[in-house]
């Protein structure tokens, strides 16, 4: 579990607040602060009623979430801005909201236990209060009396005395038992009682994604039995990922900017930045030489670079460009072999998001980033390209770790459009791309629908056509970026949090020879 805490039990903000927790959020000295009795020159009713601006900026992030489908890592940090709440309580905010975000299949089954009543009959403002609550509880370290007396607060202040009371009780009720306990408590009252509703109630998956994620792992040529492992660490907050661009700003020159940055483990681009910190404060990040990028993201970017080729290498295409990370990886590395970029995104606001993340790529470097439908592109430009990007719209399930809210959105009922998009997009690729080219089909998604049974039907429907696509060996393009990653002897790639610490991205490299 992470390990943040919280402001004291009291309800009040005590003198140097912000003192009281270290850099990832954690509360300092909890027990001998309120042993100082440390107060504050207000009215304990004002007090309570101004609440905790970190909490406050949690919950109402969990409300956008719920209310308007909102993600959240668009949400907090405008809000926590406009709030002026940074620092230590910035990333106790942020490590409540996403992970009470993550784990909300766990505190739901918790709350039913608590409250004697199924969570989906609790008014959803109530709920999230409560799952709050249980975070902090059970997925913090926070001082249960604080956990307790700061939602309680906070309830009264949004949902007012009735929902407080019922949040108080339900909490209270929580903080009786260990995490250890109840976790044994929701696997043994789960219905149907399978492996995979117990592991999707423990672990907080939907049960549909934990049978995709055993099926993955199994047809990835991994044993089933790190299923647990990967769930549990789609629970962990991922570590801020820097890209070094290649030509534009060396690795040691951008660790030495961000202070704590550490090299990646496979990538020769990635810089981790140690204890979070802001990489909007580099200089290099605000213009472009460098972003924030997975480093998996960056292993099949660079994989498919290096991948061999048969002819020129001139022109290169990024399909689905937005928002822009991967263009801006292979537009660096284009510069540098004097090829260029055409990056081509459908959606108009993601096209400009395009165009900010390649605007520090040096002048000639992409030739147009276009809105356009890559589905038609191989139609209106066949044959045009050396080296092209698939990378394709999925259901995410390779991000859970970073889009909590995704594994709530998404359904099996998704898989068959998604699908058939992705082939779309493959077929225009391999149209696209000349003779003795290469396309790179990426997803952040393993889910075996929509990366192996995709390539599948669209080779074989290419070769029904009469055209040629060779598979090439996507493991060793990817070794030649990383000799150290652990991969099984397979032609395609299929990365994964528990095993490489990156998101799950699946990689197959595919050559077009008539």
């Amino acid at each position: 579990m992470s390990g943040t805490g919280g402001t004291g039990g009291t309800g009040e903000r005590p003198r140097g607040g912000a003192d009281r927790r270290d850099r990832q959020g954690r509360e300092r000295g909890a027990a001998r602060a309120q042993g100082r009795g440390a107060r504050t020159a207000a009215a304990p009713s004002a007090r309570r009623r101004a609440g905790d601006p970190a909490r406050g900026a949690a919950y109402d992030v969990l409300r956008a979430v719920d209310t308007s489908d909102s993600y959240a890592n668009l949400v907090l940090p405008p809000l926590l801005r406009e709030r002026r709440v940074a620092g230590r309580d910035a990333a106790f905010a942020t490590e409540l909201a996403y992970g009470t975000l993550r784990l909300r299949g766990r505190y739901d089954a918790v709350i039913e236990l608590c409250a004697s009543r199924p969570a989906a009959s609790i008014d959803p403002p109530v709920l999230d209060l409560l799952r709050l609550g249980m975070h902090q509880v059970l997925g913090m370290r926070v001082p249960a009396h604080a956990a307790v007396s700061e939602t309680v607060g906070l309830a009264r202040e949004r949902a007012g005395t009735g929902a407080s009371q019922f949040v108080n009780a339900v909490l209270r009720a929580a903080s009786r038992e260990p995490l250890e306990t109840w976790l044994e408590r929701i696997a043994d009252a789960a219905q149907p009682a399978d492996d995979t509703t117990r592991l999707a109630v423990t672990e907080s998956h939907p049960a549909w994604v934990v049978r995709a994620l055993r099926e993955a792992l199994a047809g990835s040529g991994r044993a089933v039995t790190e299923l647990g492992d990967l769930l549990r660490a789609d629970n962990q907050a991922p570590q801020v990922t820097l890209v070094a661009r290649p030509g534009l700003v060396e690795p040691d020159e951008l660790a030495a900017d961000a202070g704590g940055a550490r090299p990646g483990r496979w990538a020769p681009t990635a810089l981790v930045l140690e204890g979070g910190g802001d990489p909007a404060a580099l200089a290099a990040v605000r213009d472009g030489r460098a972003g924030v990028q997975d480093e998996g993201s960056q292993l099949v970017a660079l994989a498919l670079t290096g991948a061999p080729l048969e002819g020129p290498d001139e022109r290169w295409l990024d399909l689905c460009a937005g928002p822009g990370g991967k263009a801006a990886l292979i537009g660096a590395v284009a510069a540098q072999r004097g090829a260029r970029l055409v990056a081509n995104e459908v959606q108009p606001h993601r096209a400009r998001l395009v165009e900010q993340a390649v605007a520090g790529l040096p002048a000639g470097a992409v030739e147009a980033v276009r809105t356009g439908d890559g589905r038609t592109l191989g139609t209106d430009d066949p044959g045009a390209y050396d080296r092209v990007l698939v990378d394709a719209p999925c259901t995410g399930l390779g991000a859970l770790r970073r889009r909590p809210e995704s594994r709530w959105r998404r359904s099996p009922a998704d898989l068959a459009g998604l699908a058939e998009l992705q082939r779309a997009l493959l077929t225009s690729a391999l149209a696209a791309v000349r003779v003795g080219g290469v396309v790179a089909y990426v997803t952040c998604s393993p889910h075996l629908a929509e990366t192996q049974l995709v390539v599948k039907d669209v080779v074989r429907a290419r070769t029904k056509a009469g055209d040629g696509v060779e598979v090439l060996d996507a493991r060793a393009a990817v070794l030649a970026v990383a000799p150290a990653i652990e991969l099984p002897e397979r032609d395609d790639v299929q990365l994964w949090p528990h095993v490489h610490g990156t998101d799950a991205m699946h990689l197959t490299l595919l050559r077009r020879t008539s």
